[in-house]
Formats: structure tokens, sequence, C-alpha cells
């Protein structure tokens, strides 16, 4: 089966959870034997793992005929593409784009991030993506999250070809509640166009169906999973004090990650006992905010910001970890409790994300119940044997979920569309 794949990042480069979910997706999938994925990302930098599909830029992409050299155009795009599908390309722009600020390639430059001219960003990938179903062969299209359902609506008209939305997370998520029109437009265009809904929890099918409003018969739950450590991972081995314990936050320091609620319960804890250090690791709008909140709660001293992590680093700082707490408003999924159980580290997560819809050992509490969080992290830094169980069965548990399995279930989700779809 071919499928065309439009996302916005993809290891290593990676700003949040999406590029790590596509990753584990694709790479499970491709454990059928039949299955080719051609994955399109705004700006690949030449390092991804393009051994189980293909990556395709779309800012090597032509949108304006020029008449380069091979040689030239091997030296601007051979790390991470061949020269002549540059050259195959060419010859499906299908409209004059003259207009578009490309550059000596024909091409529209993409950041590769989320800049401030975003949405600009997203139109010109939709623009590119009409190039590229031109002249790809699919049976069928799947676009992840808002940023690209544009493209994969315009890859269907084009193309002819069944169209599957993934919703990894919706404005309401993102927002609690205060809604960005804009957005919330881009994600009801692509739930209205698209042939058949993914979403990562049920929690996100049912805001889907309720806020979307969508047919429910077209919305399905896939969980996400997580993948196998690799070697190098697993032989990391953590530096810690053995008198001293050490609870982690680790995210976009962000209104819908709630780490208001992690500072309260930190210093609830720290009432009680003062050998626990507190970790907020990542990013975001709130993190100065945070750095007040700690030291008006006068736990500074143990309390610790050590800014955004990526790949091996956020590992080290799981291992290093007696606790991994996720206390998020609304959670579409969140693998980074599936990623700390790997690690043997035992888990707080909030009722209101998607993952404690498939994880039983750890603790779930209320987002709000500061109190519950606060025992919760007492608890296992006080009692060896709760610690040691939810260390144990909690990595027991997600190494049985497999990317593989949901690789399994898509295929699956893809025939029936197909099938549909050609009636």
């Amino acid at each position: 089966m071919k499928v065309l794949m439009f996302g916005w990042e993809f290891p290593p480069h990676i700003l949040g959870g999406l590029g790590t979910a596509s990753y584990g997706l694709t790479k499970g999938m491709s454990q059928q034997q039949d299955m080719e994925i051609t994955f399109c990302i705004p700006r690949p930098w030449g390092d991804e793992d393009q051994s189980f599909l293909r990556i395709i830029g779309m800012n090597s992409t032509p949108v304006v005929w020029r008449d380069v050299d091979w040689e030239y155009v091997k030296g601007r795009v051979g790390s991470y593409m061949d020269p002549q599908l540059y050259y195959d390309l060419r010859d499906h722009i299908y409209a004059d784009f003259n207009y578009l600020n490309a550059n000596d390639l024909g091409c529209i430059e993409f950041s590769g991030r989320y800049p401030a001219n975003l949405h600009e960003e997203i139109n010109n990938y939709s623009i590119v993506a009409g190039v590229i179903a031109r002249q790809q062969e699919f049976e069928i299209i799947h676009s992840h999250d808002w940023l690209t359902y544009p493209a994969g609506i315009h890859a269907k008209q084009v193309s002819g070809k069944p169209l599957v939305i993934h919703v990894h997370a919706t404005d309401f998520d993102r927002s609690r509640g205060n809604v960005n029109p804009t957005v919330y437009a881009i994600e009801k265009n692509g739930m209205d166009h698209a042939d058949h809904i993914m979403c990562v929890s049920e929690l996100t099918r049912q805001t889907v169906i309720n806020k979307y409003f969508q047919d429910p018969r077209k919305v399905s739950t896939v969980h996400n999973a997580v993948s196998p450590l690799p070697q190098e991972i697993q032989d990391i081995v953590p530096q810690k004090k053995p008198n001293e314990k050490v609870v982690t936050f680790l995210g976009r320091i962000t209104m819908q990650k709630g780490p208001e609620y992690f500072v309260e319960a930190a210093a609830m804890v720290l009432h009680r006992t003062r050998n626990i250090r507190f970790v907020m690791a990542g990013n975001g709008d709130m993190m100065n905010q945070m750095i007040r909140l700690v030291a008006e709660r006068g736990i500074a001293d143990r309390f610790h910001f050590p800014g955004f992590m990526k790949g091996s680093q956020v590992y080290e700082m799981l291992k290093a970890s007696d606790v991994y707490i996720m206390p998020s408003v609304s959670e579409p999924f969140g693998i980074s409790p599936l990623e700390a159980m790997q690690c043997s580290v035992p888990t707080i997560i909030s009722k209101q994300s998607g993952c404690a819809e498939i994880l039983e050992k750890c603790i779930k509490t209320d987002y709000w119940d500061i109190h519950a969080m606060a025992d919760a992290i007492y608890a296992i830094c006080t009692y060896p044997a709760l610690y040691e169980y939810l260390r144990d069965e909690g990595k027991k548990e997600v190494d049985g979920i497999k990317w593989e399995d949901v690789g399994l279930k898509v295929r699956r989700i893809y025939e029936e569309v197909i099938k549909q779809y050609n009636r």
C-alpha cells in the first residue's frame, strides 16, 4: 500500500510530541511488508532516518520552473533527496506561482519550525502539496494535525484519492477553551473534507464529535504507543544521590500542561519533607510566571528549571528521576508518561489525559487536585514498596504498548476507507 503522508516535524528535529508520534507510527507501519510511505515535511535537515520511508522536503519541491544543472541541484538537496525527484516534480508545476517568493531552485523556503508567519507557511505548504500530489503515486492521503489539513485537502482535490486526517490535538486542548477562530476554522475544514478522522484518544474523539460536529461513524480512536529504547539509551547510568529524591515535570511550560499545579503540589510536599528536589524541564510562555511562583512559595532552593531538553538529555533526566508527573489540564494523549515508565520511573498523570485510557500501572489524579498529587508524590518517595511496584509493573505495561500494533489498526482503517471511497 502506498501512502502520501503530510507532517510538520520529524526526528531528530522535534519541537513537541507530534514529531515523536509521527516517527513511531510510520516506523510501526513500515513493519508491514507492502507498506510504502512518502512523508512530506516543510524542511528536512539531512539527518532524518529514511531507512523505512521516503522524505520529501516542501522546501526542495519546485513551484516555479528554473533551468538549473544537475550538479547544482545535487549540491543543494542531495543530502536528503534524490536530485532526480526535483526534476520529476518540476515537470508537475500546475500554475504560475511567480508571484511567490521562490528561490534560485524555484522552491519556497520554510523555517521547519513554528514561526511568527505560521499561517503563511501553512498556505505555502498546501500549494507545494499540489505539485507532489500530481507527481507521486499513492492510494491514500494521511495528514497529521491542523497544520497539514489544507495540504491534505488540496492533495485530495488534485488526485481524487481519499483523505484521512490524524488529530493529535485540537485548539480546545491548547487554549483551555479560549479557541482561536482561525485555527478552529482550519481544523473544522480539514475534518469536514476528511473521509476518516483518527484521534489519539477517546477524549479527543468526543471533542471532534461534539465541538466540530463530526459524524461519529467516521471518527476512530487510535491510541499512541512508544518506541523501544535504543541500546545507547538503555545503557545510560543515572546520577542519583542516595538520600535525595527527584520529581520531574517534562514538557512545554504552557497553560495546557498545568505547570502551576505541579508547583503548588511541590510546595505542599516540601512542607512535609526537604529531601526531595523538583525539576521543571522545558520552556514555554509560562516559564517566567512559574519561576516567580516558585519564589513566592519559598521553595526556590529545591526547584530547578534546566530548560528545553531533547534526545538523550530527556532520557538522562528521566533516569535520574524517582517520580515523573504530567498534570495536564487537557492532554489529547501524552507520550511522555509512557517514556518515563519505559525508563522504570513511577508516574503520576492527570485523569484529563488521553493516555489515562490505556495506562493502569500509574497513579491518576484530577489535574486540579493538588492535595491528591502531593500525597501521591510523597507516598512514592517515602514507601519503597509502592515505588518498586510502580517502577516494575509500569515498565512491564508500556513494553506491551507497541507502534507495530497501532500500525496494523491504521492499515485496517485505510483499507475500509479506500473500499468505501471506491464504491
